[in-house]
């Protein structure tokens, strides 16, 4: 009886505080990060709620330590548009921090989160004193920067049947079964790859109904194959201008 109540105790007691699994921070000391812990607010969020919206005055850096976040904007006409998600050891909101300008997006949970907020002194602080850690945000900015690029070409150039067929062959990962095969598992909520691809939930559902009928992808159980992945690819290579009726 004494065991089954040591148990309880144990699998009811609060979670401690901790950034140990964010990699940001994975350099320091056990002590210097325990000194930043006591810097951050700590918040917990359930899913699709709002952390963060575009335009606030907010300059906090955000550490995921539990769940998963999704980075959002929206098009003039209100359509929203994913720009990234970050799961549990990243962090988001450095921008801000850093140029001590306005939210350039929204963020939401897409899960249940645990969160560490950060002053933005403190952030400037440690960055100064970890080179390496400079390092990493320059290099996670510079791997934005390159990201962001490459949609404004999609959307430049591509229409939203193409926008989706890149965002199919993004989520595609070779078939560890089937030599030279890919495969999408799981596959996203289309409402997901509509905001992916900056389209509508109707374009997403009939493309992958036109993948489907004509055998470019088949479907088993809850997994996605490419049966023609060349034919998605030389699609999207075409950079076609054309407005699809669909979009």
């Amino acid at each position: 009886m004494v065991a089954k109540t040591e148990a309880k105790n144990r699998n009811t007691a609060p979670q401690r505080d901790t950034l140990e699994g964010i990699a940001l921070l994975r350099h320091l000391s056990p002590a210097a990060r325990e000194e930043l812990e006591r810097c951050c607010q700590w918040r917990r969020l359930a899913a699709s709620e709002q952390i963060l919206d575009r335009n606030s005055d907010s300059r906090d850096v955000y550490f995921v330590v539990e769940g998963t976040v999704e980075v959002i904007n929206y098009s003039g006409n209100g359509r929203e548009i994913s720009y990234a998600t970050v799961p549990a050891g990243g962090y988001f909101g450095e921008l801000s921090a850093i140029d001590g300008e306005r939210r350039s997006a929204s963020v939401v949970a897409l899960t249940a989160c645990r969160l560490a907020a950060m002053p933005p002194k403190v952030f400037e602080s440690f960055l100064a004193r970890s080179p390496q850690a400079a390092l990493d945000v320059m290099r996670r900015l510079a791997r934005i920067i390159r990201a962001n690029n490459e949609k404004i070409m999609d959307l430049a150039t591509l229409g939203a049947i193409q926008r989706v067929h890149r965002e199919l062959l993004n989520l595609a990962r070779p078939d560890p079964v089937n030599g030279g095969g890919w495969l999408i598992y799981p596959m996203p909520k289309q409402h997901e790859i509509a905001r992916r691809a900056a389209t509508t939930r109707e374009t997403v559902a009939r493309v992958l109904g036109q993948l489907l009928d004509s055998k470019l992808m088949s479907k088993r159980d809850k997994t996605y194959y490419l049966t023609e992945r060349s034919v998605l690819e030389q699609s999207v290579a075409r950079m076609d201008t054309r407005v699809e009726t669909v979009a």
